[in-house]
């Protein structure tokens, strides 16, 4: 089969390779549709960020490696020993971050909050190929009112739910959400659904705050032609936001807001307020502890997402309560294109993209 490998940082090669082989309790699927996150499109070009010392070693000491590729749908071509839950045929997307089923957390029936197993591209094989093996545990079917390339977001979006469940929303509460790429478009629609009131975004691109309208927010404010914590602070009656999301930080080589947005998420949450820290940064930064001491402020970081997240989002979008196709700006058909799809999702600004663009693998 054809599988893209990374031999470096930025030395991604179309390989042809063995088709994986099937083993108990996984299953052999073909590639639909994939998409690079945006972490793995700035790890790819090595730009530090989540795990970028593990994926640093592992080129290091294992190249040509297939990395990458945690976010897709496949259809089912063979199931394996122990399979129980799908057959040939069905359509699945995962979770990436898996159960390592031997820790004092698993073997007591509390999995779901481990993080000592293995995360689906990363240290397993991703699908930025033509066929994968995956586990059972990490899988769940796709219902047939999703298409393919909606079902290549559901990963992403299961993340999205499990930092809207960790802000423990209350009915009314005004919400404002800095960052409105894909998975701060996926908090701003969840957040709606889960009784937010007032719904205030920011982002520093057009295309970005009228899909964020588009997708129900009440006030899109570009932070390039205003003050974005003055704009909700005066949204807000003075007080601030009761639920901030910090979705815009990281590396601004790539168009993120570097630590400002952190900033500005504690001047634009109220005093008790909530802070979420949904971006991924690559090293550590100054935070005035002090001002957020004073204010009572709470930084939280989202729960890990599990199965039962994952199978949410298949609920939300099939009812059509959570909007996804009209994020889905860039398709791209055939195994080669692969690259030019990190390429997009490393520069979303420049494309104007707004989900990672995607590859259809199959038909």
């Amino acid at each position: 089969m054809k599988a893209w490998r990374f031999y470096g940082f930025g030395d991604l090669r179309l390989d042809e390779v063995e088709v994986p082989e099937l083993k108990a309790r996984h299953v052999l699927v073909q590639v639909l549709v994939v998409q690079p996150s945006v972490t793995e499109a700035q790890l790819a070009a090595g730009v530090r960020t989540l795990a970028f010392e593990k994926i640093k070693k592992r080129l290091e000491t294992e190249a040509p490696v297939q990395l990458f590729g945690h976010e897709f749908c496949v259809r089912i071509v063979e199931v394996g020993p122990g399979v129980t839950r799908f057959r040939v045929g069905d359509r699945v997307a995962a979770r990436a971050k898996l159960p390592c089923e031997s820790c004092q957390l698993c073997t007591s029936g509390r999995g779901h909050l481990c993080r000592k197993g293995p995360i689906i591209g990363f240290q397993l094989p991703g699908c930025f190929c033509e066929y994968a093996v995956l586990p059972e545990i990490a899988l769940t079917l796709v219902d047939e009112r999703i298409s393919d390339s909606e079902a290549a977001c559901l990963q992403s979006l299961s993340d999205s739910v499990a930092s809207v469940e960790t802000a423990d929303i209350q009915i009314g509460d005004s919400v404002a959400i800095l960052g409105q790429g894909s998975m701060g478009l996926e908090c701003m629609q969840i957040a709606r659904v889960s009784g937010a009131g007032r719904i205030i975004t920011v982002d520093v691109r057009d295309e970005a705050c009228a899909m964020s309208k588009e997708l129900g927010a009440d006030y899109a404010l570009n932070a390039k032609t205003v003050d974005p914590v003055e704009a909700i602070l005066e949204l807000t009656d003075g007080n601030g936001a009761d639920i901030v999301f910090e979705c815009a930080g990281g590396s601004p080589t790539q168009g993120l807001a570097g630590v400002r947005s952190v900033v500005q998420a504690m001047h634009a949450v109220r005093s008790g307020g909530k802070i979420i820290g949904v971006s991924w940064f690559g090293s550590p930064f100054e935070v005035d502890v002090d001002l957020m001491r004073e204010r009572s402020l709470r930084y939280l970081f989202p729960d890990i997402s599990t199965l039962e997240h994952l199978q949410h989002t298949v609920n939300l979008v099939a009812a059509g309560r959570v909007r996804m196709k009209p994020t889905i700006t860039h398709v791209l058909e055939g195994i080669e294109r692969v690259p030019e799809a990190f390429e997009i999702t490393a520069n979303k600004g420049k494309y104007k993209a707004i989900n990672p663009a995607q590859v259809r693998m199959a038909v």
